[in-house]
């Protein structure tokens, strides 16, 4: 039912490049922690790097239990799941970091994503994933569903934001510079956009 995979190529990439959205799991040490999880979608915002190394870029939102997570501990577990076509659950247990705007790595990550329009998004990171484990199992239980498309809130709610309102936009949110569970989590404040970002 399960297989173990040594690296991301093949039908394994093909399936994990083509799932219109994917899941995202971190915690804190603290064994009463506050376990993460959260959905990520936007066709385009995921690049697998190489055979044992994914991508992904952290948009604005209203916590950074992920970053700083990640910045504690650097566990993370992304999941994709078949909506559609043949039944499949892919899990990549890695080590990740956020790679922040102001990091000298930050550009040549970005251009790994031509098709996302990062300045309409409120782009805070790129989290990057090493692999530790793969493995797919059967997905049996997972609905059919359809993919219509992308929803244009996020673009639309963001793209009004330039770097100086949305630094006040993170400063004023309780969960962003500090996790819910008060670990360091978006490095405030916010750097600008680097060019061709």
């Amino acid at each position: 039912m399960g297989k173990t995979h040594e690296r991301i190529e093949g039908r394994l990439r093909e399936f994990i490049e083509a799932q219109p959205m994917f899941f995202t799991a971190t915690a804190p040490l603290a064994g009463d922690g506050t376990v993460n999880l959260s959905p990520k979608g936007l066709r385009g915002c995921l690049a697998v790097l190489d055979e044992q190394t994914v991508a992904y870029l952290d948009f604005a939102g209203s916590n950074a239990e992920t970053i700083a997570h990640l910045r504690e501990n650097g566990r993370i577990t992304l999941m994709w799941c078949a909506f559609s076509g043949p039944p499949n659950i892919v899990r990549v247990h890695g080590r990740g970091e956020p790679v922040f705007r102001d990091d000298p790595r930050f550009p040549d990550l970005l251009a790994h994503f031509p098709d996302i329009d990062t300045a309409q998004h409120g782009l805070r990171a790129i989290i990057v994933v090493h692999a530790r484990l793969i493995r797919d199992t059967c997905g049996y239980a997972v609905p059919l569903m359809t993919y219509d498309t992308d929803r244009d809130l996020h673009a639309r709610r963001f793209a009004r934001e330039d770097d100086t309102s949305l630094d006040a936009y993170f400063a004023g949110k309780a969960d962003i510079a500090t996790s819910i569970d008060g670990l360091p989590g978006l490095p405030l404040p916010l750097p600008p956009t680097p060019r061709g970002g």
